[in-house]
């Protein structure tokens, strides 16, 4: 199958396109630019597994995003949030509707490429405070983005189910770099260790059982994940 990938630059995107590789034909990566903090952080990244798999790379920009939505995960928010991924703080990054507004453009792509399919790395964790990631909302946009186009692009969302530790180690299997992978979203030199991605980064590595290649600004002992409590 011919399909098309989101690909952020992000441990689990960049996973999601060493799988499509490794089962379909991948037509194109795709990123989208639109005013995160860690935007120029990730994407280099993206565009540097497109180049080792000879994928072609595309950034479509959504500056309209940036300028206005509210969300601390945007240049023109508050301050990111510290502590665990499944905290209420970290609802505070939640960018509304992102993830619908990105699979329309990737859907329009897609069918225009020639693609039948698009992948996206939506998982288990995202979950708990993201809305647009959970299955019965890519449930009703792959059947939109099935039913709006003339190639009925399907929507495959093979980390469904699974946790970032199950798609660390499966990332670890398909050969990728996690060393060549953004997750901290304050976007600064290095990552900070201690906001909701980075935590949920380290946690991941721990749990596949990986020894983990990030250089973190600190390493704080890892809070308690409030959604087991």
């Amino acid at each position: 199958m011919k399909v098309v990938v989101l690909c952020s630059g992000g441990m689990d995107s960049v996973t999601a396109l060493y799988w499509a590789r490794a089962h379909h034909a991948v037509t194109a990566a795709l990123s989208f630019d639109y005013g995160a903090k860690h935007n120029h952080r990730e994407i280099p990244w993206a565009v540097e597994h497109a180049a080792k798999l000879g994928v072609t790379h595309r950034i479509i920009p959504l500056d309209f995003i940036g300028q206005l939505f509210t969300s601390d995960l945007l240049k023109s928010g508050g301050e990111i949030p510290e502590g665990h991924y499944a905290a209420d703080n970290m609802k505070l990054t939640v960018v509304p509707f992102r993830n619908g507004i990105m699979l329309a453009a990737a859907a329009g792509f897609a069918e225009s490429a020639g693609a039948e399919a698009l992948v996206i790395a939506a998982h288990a964790g995202d979950h708990t405070i993201y809305p647009d990631c959970r299955e019965d909302f890519m449930t009703a946009m792959g059947n939109a983005m099935r039913l709006g186009t003339y190639a009925g692009i399907q929507l495959l969302r093979p980390f469904i189910t699974k946790t970032k530790g199950q798609i660390a180690a499966e990332g670890g299997q398909l050969g990728v770099n996690f060393a060549q992978t953004w997750s901290c979203y304050k976007g600064g030199l290095i990552h900070c260790g201690k906001c909701g991605t980075c935590v949920e980064r380290r946690e991941a590595f721990t749990q596949a059982g990986l020894i983990d290649p990030t250089v973190y600004e600190s390493q704080p002992p890892l809070p308690v994940n409030p959604a087991k409590h």
